[in-house]
């Protein structure tokens, strides 16, 4: 297994090569392995999974809802190349804005794997059989939702999913991403899969405007 200092001291020179420019490339699907789950654990997955509300952002002030509208607009402009049409991909950019929020996940974060894992393709499905946007393994329907496989190509479905079983995996690694990015992608432990979602991170990265202070 590579060390952390190693793995960190990669990241820099794979930068360049999964930036914007990399959303060309192809995509790096994995599959999560079908691990036992304790009665607790299964219980809270699935009822992460269950609510069904509409991805529909909501703030508790005008500034807060300005800071989306902007971050909305940025990944607009970067995303346009993979989704022409703007109504689709402003209903993806809130659905990842939403899904990733309620599972405490960074967005830029969650926008990289989706790079990685599916090149932003909705229907793509793995040679292991993973699904989707976030590559989801069927097996996830069985153990924590209603079974029905077909509902990972629902993009709500395929997001809400994603992002709750990584959250599941950063738990379970207790906040050490290198090895919750690997158990996602079923090679935990080897650095190739966290280097590409670290490195397309870089591109989906955003700073508001209004919260750098005037030199």
């Amino acid at each position: 297994m590579i060390s952390r200092r190693d793995w960190l001291g990669r990241l820099g020179s794979g930068v360049a090569a999964l930036s914007l420019g990399g959303l060309s490339g192809e995509a790096i699907a994995g599959a999560q392995v079908e691990e036992p789950l304790v009665d607790s654990v299964r219980t809270a997955l699935s009822s992460a999974v269950a609510n069904s509300a509409p991805p529909v952002p909501e703030f508790s002030d005008t500034d807060g809802r300005l800071t989306y509208l902007r971050w909305l607009g940025a990944m607009s402009s970067r995303l346009r190349q993979r989704k022409p049409e703007w109504q689709e991909r402003k209903e993806f950019l809130q659905t990842v804005w939403y899904e990733s929020k309620r599972a405490g996940l960074e967005t830029s974060l969650v926008l990289g794997l989706i790079q990685v894992e599916s090149g932003f393709r909705k229907f793509v499905v793995s040679s292991a059989g993973a699904r989707g946007y976030m590559q989801v393994m069927p097996f996830w329907t069985r153990v924590i939702g209603d079974g029905d496989a077909s509902k990972l190509f629902h993009m709500q479905t395929n997001l809400r999913f994603g992002c709750v079983i990584l959250r599941h995996y950063l738990d379970r690694e207790k906040g050490d991403l290198f090895m919750a990015l690997g158990r996602y992608n079923g090679s935990r432990g080897k650095a190739a899969y966290p280097d590409a979602v670290l490195a397309s991170r870089r591109a989906w990265e955003y700073t508001d405007p209004s919260a750098v202070a005037p030199r």
